[in-house]
């Protein structure tokens, strides 16, 4: 084989005089910009009849290098491709190949009953293959759902399920998975997100895991919502591993860190619809809405919906049947105009205690607005890449709008570094802002989630300059949450925020709602979610002028008969925003007497209101709610004085009220074993889809094929290399 005459060239000496005596014309040329010799080349044997120069041995390897390319080339092809596309291959503890054994498949069924929300999910794990397996699925739930109830079906028998403390329930879940006996365990990683695990799945059969939970009803500016999440954004995981990386399986695709411990543990795989099994990883929903009173409206950013109404109750279901678990299901309703409720009373009674789930709507509390002094802070991570970037985009520049001459602003970006555009918040002056709305255009989502730097920056205290009236210092908080050490931004917020108020900006498909609103909680602010691109101006629309309006604060609450230990969640009211409704849950109260609360407006006027707890309508599941608000508070306390919250205390509590916590779990075992112990049982790890608008720099698949042959090929070639530049060496000794 022979080298063709023009890149014999390239290693001809430059005809120049180059800086760079000794080099090849390559180096020459780069530096003085001449072009190389074209006299005629020697014979490329001929070199090798005389001592080889450097210029040679350069030319070997560029020859090899062009064989190595051509060598290489069809292997990394072959190792880059899969014979079936759009199956997502395991590889067991052996290295061969398996194809996705378990379908996964969920039923919704959910009644809405006043201001509470009662599920049934059903997770159906189907078991394709000719082995046994353990199904393993990490899944997210509302932030605010309360998990009441296990039931575990295999054919026509159905075993009950329990609550016990988390480490009991796990051993049991162990010793019926090793023992051959059907069994399923759940239990919380996050209050959104779970992991169910079901033990003994026999070749070509199904088993059902039905878990039953309930959460709250949201309402703001006259409008009800209710999110079904379905899926979730891969989070960030700061900190360093601790341990170190192996090639053996993960339960997760992250590694726990020394800021998030439990990291494998909430880092499900993550794919596209095309890499599961026909089938899986689809839902059906129904939805019944008892609101109580004529509905205007039933709508949903997310889905194209279908409803059917008998009175006053709507039944609502998606227009395609059953749904790809890939985004939220958000579903909202509005009351008639004039209809819209300024309060609600409901009351149960449970094993001999009284419980009262109390709403009261304070209305328009006046309009004085003041200058303000707003710091807007965008997401520019990669898990912010394709269609939430640009949400993300258009709701700073929906902010931006909202400023006057008044205001003063900045930006700050943030992916694994933080940057402002200012150095301090600027004037909003027509070309501040135009610098600034430039400066979002070109902002592009890459890198990691480094929230706290952000936080740091966009928190710190400034030098108030002389003004004739106070600036209501906010801070707007856009983002997907996909961070893992929620707990330490939780700390972060309440240690720097001062006189400020953080607002939220929930982004995406599957934002990480828990974090998003008690960041905003804790930052004395709102959450807002955006769904999609077309679901952007009126959320924000509701949120400026949230932030525009005086804030409600010093709230007190009287309830009848308060000096006979009534407790009553929250303890302590945060602030409350135009159009926000004021929710007390409270044990201990009968449904006589009045409910009186108080607060102070920004001008310093007093404001009142009372609530008569006689209309009190029958509710259900409200001893859950309060038993969860109750764990929520005693987390919270913890939080604030810096101590581990009261483990026994808050297990107690869970195990008496049936929920499941972060210290408590549900199992559910068979009693007859059904798999004999020599007989193989084979894990799977079902992964999450991947986000609708995410990019597919976003995927996180689990092991699959290796590069083995095209490993393989470079060592082999650059062992060639090596063996023969050593005999080219110890030919031209003389």
């Amino acid at each position: 084989m022979m080298l063709s005459n023009d890149l014999l060239r390239l290693y001809s000496p430059c005809s120049h005089r180059c800086p760079a005596p000794g080099r090849s014309a390559v180096v020459s040329e780069a530096r003085c910009g001449h072009v190389p010799a074209r006299s005629a080349p020697p014979s490329f044997l001929s070199k090798f009849r005389h001592r080889p120069s450097n210029r040679t041995l350069e030319g070997v390897s560029l020859w090899l290098a062009v064989l190595l390319m051509l060598f290489v080339h069809p292997l990394y092809a072959e190792a880059s491709e899969t014979d079936d596309v759009g199956q997502l291959h395991f590889v067991d503890d052996r290295g061969q190949w398996q194809e996705p054994a378990l379908v996964l498949g969920s039923e919704f069924d959910i009644r809405v009953g006043g201001l509470i929300a009662d599920s049934r999910l059903l997770r159906s794990f189907r078991n394709t293959s000719d082995q046994w397996r353990e199904g393993v699925f990490v899944f997210p739930l509302p932030d605010k759902a309360s998990v009441y109830g296990l039931t575990m079906k295999v054919g026509e028998r159905t075993i009950e399920g329990k609550v016990q403390p988390k480490e009991t329930a796990r051993r049991t879940y162990e010793k019926a998975k090793q023992a051959g006996q059907h069994a399923a365990n759940v239990e919380q990683q996050r209050p959104n997100l779970f992991t169910a695990r079901v033990a003994n799945i026999p070749p070509k059969e199904t088993v059902s895991v039905e878990l039953k939970y309930q959460q709250p009803v949201g309402y703001q500016a006259g409008v009800f919502e209710l999110s079904l999440p379905t899926t979730l954004t891969p989070r960030y995981m700061p900190g360093t591993p601790i341990r170190p990386s192996t090639d053996q399986w993960q339960s997760g695709w992250a590694l726990p860190t020394i800021e998030v411990a439990d990291a494998d543990a909430i880092s499900p795989f993550t794919v596209k619809p095309a890499d599961v099994a026909e089938g899986s990883h689809r839902a059906s929903i129904e939805l019944l809405i008892d609101a109580g009173l004529p509905l205007e409206e039933v709508s949903s950013p997310s889905h194209q919906l279908v409803t059917s109404q008998d009175g006053q109750t709507v039944t609502v279901r998606p227009a395609e049947g059953s749904i790809l678990m890939d985004r939220d299901f958000v579903v909202r309703w509005r009351p008639l105009a004039g209809r819209e409720p300024s309060a609600a009373v409901f009351y149960q009674s449970w094993q001999g205690e009284d419980y009262l789930l109390a709403m009261l709507v304070p209305g328009q509390i006046g309009k004085r607005v003041l200058p303000r002094e707003l710091v807007f802070v965008i997401d520019t991570s990669g898990s912010m890449a394709g269609e939430s970037i640009r949400q993300a985009r258009s709701a700073l520049q929906a902010g931006l709008q909202t400023l006057t001459p008044r205001d003063r602003f900045n930006v700050i970006r943030f992916n694994s570094q933080a940057h402002a555009l200012f150095m301090q918040p600027e004037i909003a002056s027509g070309n501040n802002l135009a610098r600034a709305r430039q400066y979002v255009d070109r902002l592009r989502a890459e890198g990691g989630t480094e929230m706290a730097p952000a936080l740091s920056l966009a928190l710190q205290d400034r030098e108030g300059g002389e003004e004739e009236s106070p600036r209501v210092r906010q801070v707007i908080f856009i983002t997907d949450g996909a961070v893992g050490d929620e707990a330490g931004l939780f700390r972060q917020i309440r240690q720097q925020l001062g006189d400020q108020r953080l607002f939220t900006v929930g982004i995406g498909s599957a934002p990480n709602r828990h974090f998003m609103r008690e960041a905003a909680r804790w930052g004395r602010g709102t959450y807002t979610a955006i769904h999609s691109a077309s679901d952007v101006s009126g959320p924000l629309q509701a949120l400026f002028s949230a932030m525009e309006s005086p804030v409600l604060t010093d709230i007190q609450v009287q309830w009848p008969g308060q000096e006979a230990g009534i407790e009553s969640f929250p303890r302590r009211a945060g602030d409350l925003f135009q159009g926000e409704p004021l929710i007390y849950v409270a044990r201990g109260v009968s449904a006589m007497g009045e409910l009186r609360v108080s607060g102070r407006l920004p001008g310093g006027e007093a404001w009142r209101k009372t609530l008569d707890l006689q209309q009190a309508a029958s509710g259900t599941g409200l001893y859950r709610h309060w038993a969860r608000e109750k764990i929520d508070g005693m987390q919270d306390e913890a939080r604030v004085s810096g101590q581990e919250p009261d483990k026994a205390a808050i297990t107690e509590l869970a195990v008496a009220h049936g929920l499941m916590s972060a210290y408590t779990s549900f199992v559910a075992v068979e009693t007859t074993p059904v798999r004999m112990p020599e007989t193989p049982l084979a894990p799977d790890n079902l992964p999450t889809l991947l986000p609708a608008g995410s990019e597919v720099g976003m995927l996180r698949y689990p092991q699959t094929a290796t590069a083995a042959p095209l490993l393989i090929a470079l060592g082999l070639v650059g062992l060639m290399f090596s063996v023969a530049i050593v005999l080219l060496q110890r030919r031209a000794l003389p």
